[in-house]
């Protein structure tokens, strides 16, 4: 088999189909709204309780409402190839599969390789920032955590410990603060490992529990806050653009709300995680197209309206806290929704990581199951029927980087993965229409051939405005990657025993 022939080699669909089949790896527990509620666990999160605002406040102002609108539309051209393809190849490992199955072997690899670091970092940004807000209730009740278990070591007090331990002296100053390890975001990162690990229905339940409880509270922010809406604040709604003399940046305009639209952008995906879970749904082909579809079409709806209440009852530009929901209705006197709404977000966002790592966990079970890591990992738990292994190994190592490191080192990571894979999935929908015309799909993608280039033009304008530091350690993490696929995968793919 020559080497080219490797690269490109791939499942067909009736293969992938008839695998999903005959497999029985795991229990098919997830219905419908489960699935919904993985779908939207994974999306609202940060979005809606810090991003909204923060945008209104500095780049957008009411207009922010149209960012989430622009940001959402090119969201969707993605979710609807997603759709095409979960219900045509129910089969857990999202992109990773979809690829496998159209662009070949090395694409799919690369793909899967760079989705399991982004959702595992994902996880550990979520956890940085769920750490902060429960913080903020304990200290509300009195209770207060050593100084050195509230955050991890500051990028200066990381770069002088590696200097230290390197031998090279004088260069980094000594550090001026006491945090050295976030206790609770490691915490709550192999907390949601372990409830991953015992049984994905008792996960899957609780996760739509805390969706529940995430949706309440979002709708109670708007259904109280449009009683305090003045129209004023919401003029005028495109703020004109200015320059801040001080640092030369400008804001506002059409063109903050663009620049708002790639910001929130980040927060209106999270849906691709639930076609992970293909093989645990009850009925895949059916339930996967219309659990992302549903879970988008809510998690826009409620970002929408929670954007026009917040700019409507305060000035956009007191909206620039880290807290900015309860920030607002506790500036207008309703500090005791102020509370429910922290103690919501505090509660939500566990949902954000459940998605997330379930997502990861999943996708490292694929490639291994297909040869392209050890097998060691595609080992269900017989009593449990999960990928116990690589979710145990997920929660320890997200836990080390939530604990550790600066949510700003690990934030610039998180989204050019997942950008990359909207590529992959919009290009590879209309290979195969072209490819393979006669395919039953379950779900079609309306007017494909305009969709799909739309969900790539903003995938790569999006990927492009990344800061630079992103691409270095986006291809430092490649490069691993290909060792790893030349040096083992290659060698022992599945396809590579069959001979394909």
């Amino acid at each position: 088999m020559g080497f080219f022939h490797r690269l490109v080699r791939h499942k067909s669909v009736e293969q992938l189909q008839s695998e999903a089949g005959k497999r029985g790896d795991f229990r098919r527990v997830l219905g419908l709204w489960q699935l919904t509620a993985i779908g939207i666990g994974g999306i609202i999160g940060v979005g809606i309780f810090v991003l909204a605002g923060q945008q209104a406040a500095t780049n957008a102002g009411p207009a922010v409402a149209l960012s989430f609108i622009i940001a959402g539309l090119g969201s969707a051209c993605a979710a609807l190839c997603y759709a095409e393809f979960a219900g045509l190849i129910p089969v857990t490992g999202s992109a990773y599969t979809y690829g496998y199955a159209v662009l070949g072997e090395f694409v799919a690899w690369i793909i899967g390789w760079d989705l399991l670091l982004e959702y595992a970092l994902v996880v550990a940004v979520v956890a940085i920032g769920w750490s902060g807000y429960v913080q903020v209730l304990l200290a509300s009740a009195g209770v207060h955590l050593p100084e050195w278990a509230q955050k991890s070591m500051s990028a200066q007090t990381m770069h002088y410990y590696l200097q230290q331990m390197f031998g090279v002296h004088g260069a980094a100053v000594a550090p001026s603060d006491g945090h050295r390890f976030n206790v609770i975001a490691a915490a709550v990162s192999i907390a949601v490992a372990i409830l991953l690990t015992v049984r994905t229905e008792w996960g899957a339940r609780f996760n739509t529990a805390v969706v529940t409880i995430k949706v309440i509270g979002v709708l109670l922010v708007v259904g109280v806050g449009v009683f305090y809406i003045h129209a004023a604040n919401w003029h005028p709604f495109i703020p004109a653009r200015v320059t801040d003399a001080a640092t030369g940046l400008s804001h506002f305009g059409w063109q903050g709300v663009l620049t708002g639209a790639s910001v929130v952008f980040f927060a209106v995906f999270g849906y691709d995680t639930l076609t992970t879970a293909a093989e645990e749904a009850k009925h895949p082909q059916r339930d996967l197209p219309r659990a992302v579809l549903l879970s988008l079409g809510v998690a826009m709806v409620l970002y929408i309206a929670v954007s026009l209440v917040l700019t409507g009852i305060v000035p956009y530009g007191t909206l620039g806290g880290e807290a900015s929901v309860s920030d607002a209705f506790h500036s207008i006197g309703l500090n005791w929704l102020s509370i429910i709404i922290a103690i919501a977000a505090v509660i939500g966002v566990t949902s954000v990581l459940f998605a997330f790592m379930l997502g990861a966990a999943r996708i490292w079970f694929a490639l291994a199951r297909d040869g392209l890591l050890p097998a060691w990992f595609a080992k269900v738990s017989p009593r449990f029927g999960t990928p116990a292994r690589p979710t145990i190994i997920l929660g320890l190592f997200t836990a080390l980087v939530a604990g550790l490191l600066p949510i700003g080192e690990v934030a610039e990571l998180v989204n050019i993965g997942t950008l990359s894979a909207f590529i992959i999935i919009c290009g590879s929908i209309m290979v195969l229409r072209v490819r393979r015309p006669d395919l039953q799909r379950h779900f079609r993608t309306p007017a494909v051939w305009f969709t799909a280039p739309l969900g790539i033009v903003f995938s790569v304008v999006l990927i492009y405005g990344l800061p630079w530091i992103t691409y270095e350690r986006f291809v430092i993490w490649m490069a691993i990657g290909c060792v790893i696929y030349f040096g083992y995968g290659m060698w022992h793919s599945k396809l590579e025993q069959a001979g394909s």
